[in-house]
């Protein structure tokens, strides 16, 4: 193990500075107080020790920027609070041994309670230690056991969703709050990368605040028991109520319209009002959830990415086909642009009522030809619902415009999500 060179402080323009899994020990050089610059930081999974710097990306950094540190401390989300010290203070040696005695009296009382634990955890079968079963929340009163008793275990009664890497159940807490838990599945080919997930989708969440981005409520951070506690939204996947006869009919073109906006300013959020601008990379209709008055809300952040400004976002392929970007097929470079195409997508689905699989390709082929066909918009509106009226029929011929203009084969030629959220202001 080796300790964090303090000639690293000395970088004053980094913006991003990410030390994790590198084996490092010792404390963090006060040096870091001067890089004034950085907005990022991830110390995970190392040896640290000691307080933080005197820094604003030390300070407002998620928990899981320094977790799996041997004893940091400091003004930060989940850290214990640094010991004061008076300046020019000099310990006599019976403060010393006085000091010392505490010390071995706190040892051999933590020896014993340790020894307790251990027998009773060896009782409790799939637990191990006390630590792993942690449950870090908003109010910090929520406990892991809670959460069993409110699913019984996870029974399958409670079960709402079951996705390629998770189950989403509907737990009540003691406090009467209703949320939904989401349960990693941590297969031992996939155990890495849903780690991964949710370690961004913590990150991302932790980060972000806005009423259509779904909150998050807690999680548990421990690698065989990785949970994400969200706000329980009551209507489902925008997909399932497109799916669904009976639910598609009530799904007027007003509340169409309204969760193509309530969409469009999550992601321009996102992408304008963020610093470092995220990246969601997985829109579609089976990521987005509406309430019981179609209020839309932007969930499943596990492979949302924060982009670096000044340097190329180069990564692997994340998203869902038929969703995902033509330009991904060729480059695996992030950007905003991904995003758009994306939502370009999912406002066609909204006002078509199913995925538009051969519109897209329709869409693909104009930059082959100069003489498209001609389309009329209500030869591609849903059937399930009468044709829209009035002034509604303006607003829904400007989302199958701005859906059009997201679906452009050049990225630059989209829009910008911040431009589509404006021209949505009606």
């Amino acid at each position: 193990m080796s300790e964090i060179p303090p000639q690293l402080g000395n970088l004053m323009k980094l913006e991003a500075l990410n030390l994790s899994h590198n084996e490092l020990s010792g404390s963090i050089p006060s040096t870091f107080s001067n890089m004034l610059s950085l907005t990022v930081v991830d110390i995970s999974y190392n040896h640290l020790e000691g307080p933080l710097p005197n820094n604003k990306a030390f300070h407002e950094a998620s928990f899981l920027a320094f977790a799996n540190n041997t004893g940091l401390c400091g003004n930060a989300t989940g850290l214990n609070v640094c010991p004061s010290k008076t300046k020019g203070e000099k310990k006599s040696r019976k403060s010393v041994i006085f000091i010392v005695l505490l010390v071995l009296s706190i040892l051999f009382f933590a020896i014993g309670v340790t020894g307790v634990l251990c027998v009773v955890c060896c009782r409790q079968e799939g637990q191990s230690n006390e630590d792993q079963f942690t449950v870090w929340s908003c109010d910090g009163r929520l406990e892991y056991e809670d959460i069993i008793e409110a699913t019984e275990e996870f029974d399958s009664k409670y079960c709402v969703g079951v996705g390629g890497n998770a189950t989403v159940y509907k737990a009540e807490l003691p406090t009467g709050r209703i949320v939904a838990v989401k349960k990693l599945h941590m297969l031992q080919d996939s155990g890495v990368a849903n780690l991964k997930a949710f370690e961004s989708e913590v990150r991302t969440l932790s980060e972000v605040r806005h009423r259509n981005i779904l909150k998050l409520y807690g999680f548990c951070s421990h690698p065989q028991h990785p949970l994400l506690l969200y706000d329980y939204v009551e209507g489902g996947s925008l997909e399932n109520i497109l799916t669904d006869e009976n639910h598609a009919v009530k799904f007027g073109w007003i509340e169409r319209v309204n969760v193509v906006k309530d969409v469009a300013n999550a992601l321009s959020y996102m992408h304008h009002d963020c610093s470092p601008p995220i990246v969601h990379r997985d829109i579609s209709s089976k990521n987005i959830l509406l309430d019981l008055e179609y209020r839309a809300y932007v969930s499943d952040f596990g492979t949302a990415k924060l982009l670096n400004l000044e340097t190329s976002n180069w990564t692997s392929f994340a998203g869902t086909f038929g969703y995902s970007a033509p330009e991904l097929a060729y480059t695996m470079e992030t950007n905003e642009k991904c995003d758009l195409y994306s939502f370009g997508v999912v406002a066609l689905e909204v006002i078509m009522g199913k995925h538009p699989g051969d519109l897209l390709s329709y869409f693909l082929s104009l930059s082959l030809t100069s003489t498209p066909e001609p389309m009329k918009l209500n030869d591609i509106l849903d059937k399930r619902l009468p044709l829209p009226e009035n002034h509604v029929v303006e607003k829904v011929i400007t989302v199958a415009n701005l859906a059009f203009a997201c679906l452009r084969t050049n990225p630059q030629s989209r829009p910008t999500m911040q431009q589509i959220s404006r021209e949505l202001l009606f």
